[in-house]
């Protein structure tokens, strides 16, 4: 009969748990759906390059959706079965909280194991990959990052002022640009239009004006003047972002060896690792998480409630409002050298995972108690029919 159990809790859990990773994970990527979109309706960027986007920043959602939709599961299916009464049948027939917790587990096992690998391993390759794959879009649509009636000040020493831009043919009208990238002298130039071209083997991006001038003003002599041209090219080098880009490692895009050589590494030189240990502990706390909703969410669970699903949906968007909030809050501190990565990373899985130990342990001896009453009543009754049934037997006929 366990193990029938077992495999019906499973069933319950799977579905809102597939439900919840849905929803969680879709609310959060909407923020980024609706720039990608952009991107491909007004940018007129290819929409198999969106997907490959798309692809590479699903890990960094997962890494937090997976441990909340987890929570969802459990704290849905256990008030299902308080709500329909069926807690009830299973402790009539002997079974305790404790041994409904294998199928919990072995839910929070495997959790636990996609929440450390996509933390481990898939989001910092998603990472790598999309500043790669947003270098190779700026590349070869170079007006894609560009937004009209916008000043934008994306490349080093220039800010680009465009009224309008053709997404398709990578055409600026009514071009306004500062230039000081040489200290000596500030140019504005003022163009009626221009092309964005790119040269995918230099890495280079070309800005060809045309019908306009070019205001100078030299900073040693003091002097102004203008000089009016047919064609000017303004040359955009991406080769120096992205070779900075290379160089600068992101703990944020280091896997857990990396991030130990980074470590040990900066140490020996003397340097600050707050930034590394914050993403080294928390590799280890956000998958641990699952252990803690999975403690926490049984107990909760399984108390009478009219409406489970409402219930269900309620404590678990406060608990992980709380738990993120903790989290936020210690990685900042960390961050910011003011408290032990450890303490910072840690400390949510050390609040909820007390909490949960204690309604855990609460939960099981109330079923015990309750347990323990329906037994002295069976035998009471048992009692009180022998009890009559002797006096009948006894009774003159």
């Amino acid at each position: 009969m366990t193990k029938i159990v077992h495999r019906y809790l499973l069933k319950e859990i799977a579905v809102p748990f597939a439900f919840g990773l849905t929803l969680f994970t879709s609310v959060l990527l909407i923020a980024r759906l609706i720039k990608l979109i952009e991107l491909v309706v007004n940018r007129g960027v290819p929409l198999l390059n969106i997907m490959r986007i798309f692809s590479y920043i699903m890990p960094a959602f997962l890494e937090v959706t997976i441990p909340m939709a987890m929570l969802l599961a459990i704290l849905v299916a256990f008030g299902r079965l308080s709500a329909d009464s069926e807690m009830v049948a299973f402790r009539s027939s002997g079974l305790s909280l404790y041994q409904l917790v294998p199928p919990v587990a072995i839910v929070a096992a495997i959790a636990t194991a996609a929440t450390a690998w996509v933390s481990i391993e898939a989001r910092p390759w998603g990472n790598r990959s999309l500043k790669s794959a947003l270098y190779e879009l700026a590349r070869t649509r170079a007006s894609a990052g560009i937004k009209p009636q916008v000043f934008n000040d994306d490349f080093p020493g220039l800010v680009i002022y465009a009224e309008a831009i053709d997404s398709t043919t990578d055409r600026l009208s009514h071009v306004l640009i500062s230039d000081e990238r040489d200290s000596s002298e500030h140019n504005t130039i003022f163009a009626r239009d221009g092309t964005m071209i790119s040269d995918p083997r230099t890495r280079t991006v070309t800005l060809r004006l045309r019908n306009g001038f070019i205001h100078t003003i030299d900073v040693g002599k003091g002097a102004e003047y203008q000089t009016h041209f047919q064609s000017y090219d303004v040359n955009l080098d991406l080769r120096v972002a992205f070779a900075e880009a290379r160089e600068h490692h992101d703990p944020k895009e280091m896997n857990l060896r990396q991030l130990a050589r980074a470590i040990a590494a900066k140490q020996q030189t003397g340097e600050p690792v707050g930034a590394e240990k914050v993403e080294f502990h928390r590799k280890f706390s956000l998958p641990f998480a699952c252990i803690v909703f999975a403690i926490t969410a049984m107990p909760l669970g399984v108390q009478p409630v009219r409406s489970a699903r409402s219930r269900g949906f309620t404590v678990s968007l406060v608990m992980i409002f709380v738990y993120y909030v903790l989290l936020s809050s210690g990685q900042a501190l960390a961050e910011q050298n003011m408290a032990p990565a450890v303490i910072g990373l840690w400390l949510p899985n050390a609040v909820f995972g007390t909490v949960g130990v204690y309604l855990f342990g609460r939960a099981a001896r109330d079923h015990a108690l309750l347990q323990l009453e329906r037994l002295e009543s069976a035998l009471a009754a048992l009692r009180d029919r022998i009890v009559a049934g002797i006096g009948g037997a006894a009774a003159p006929s």
